[in-house]
């Protein structure tokens, strides 16, 4: 089960969001396997990645992304994300080719995912979806808000902040593309999509 699998949004929008990550098993493949991960995140790193991270570092400029990947320890997960489908194709290309012997996992659309994994020769293991929020979601904020603070799954982007960012976006005191890079900073994977919310601050800014 991953927490990125909780990402709200449209058909529409959701077609460029896609998050792929290695993660090692304790007690079975974890130690010794930061050459591993960090060769996963350099082949990701080929293909025009929006966003990465290890969970030690993330929320960095794209200019220290190598830097980040020659930190990689055992300890950490790594993940990358993607703002179209055929990025992540090549990315599971070369991942194959590499056969590195951890585990990989994509959250997106379920079809379009297993669109990639097929043209790759690669066969799926398993899925799982989110059942949604239950409970009394009518204390849940805008839909709007949520579309972005859901592409950080550990909730580290706040409600406050993303209805922050909308209202400077609104009055103009910062562009979306600006504001968005505000709001991936406080992920601790590098999950969150500022190009997908970058996109959604401009449509509510036209929407008003």
């Amino acid at each position: 089960m991953t927490n990125t699998l909780h990402r709200q949004g449209t058909l529409e929008n959701l077609q460029g969001d896609y998050v792929i990550f290695a993660r090692p098993a304790a007690g079975i493949n974890r130690e010794g396997c930061a050459p591993k991960l960090k060769e996963f995140l350099r082949i990701c790193l080929k293909h025009n990645p929006v966003n990465m991270g290890n969970e030690e570092n993330c929320g960095i400029p794209r200019e220290k992304w190598p830097e980040m990947i020659d930190k990689t320890t055992d300890n950490v997960g790594a993940t990358a994300t993607f703002a179209d489908l055929d990025s992540l194709r090549s990315v599971l290309g070369e991942l194959k080719e590499a056969d590195l012997g951890i585990s990989i996992n994509i959250t997106g659309l379920a079809d379009a995912v297993h669109e990639c994994c097929r043209s790759a020769g690669i066969t799926r293991h398993s899925i799982e979806h989110s059942l949604g929020f239950h409970g009394r979601v009518e204390r849940l904020p805008s839909q709007s808000i949520l579309e972005i603070n859901t592409m950080c799954g550990h909730g580290m982007v706040s409600f406050n902040l993303v209805k922050k960012m909308i209202d400077y976006v609104k009055l103009g005191k910062l562009t979306p593309q600006q504001a968005a890079r505000y709001l991936a900073k406080p992920c601790a994977c590098g999950a969150f999509n500022p190009d997908r919310a970058a996109k959604l601050l401009e449509r509510f800014r036209k929407i008003g």
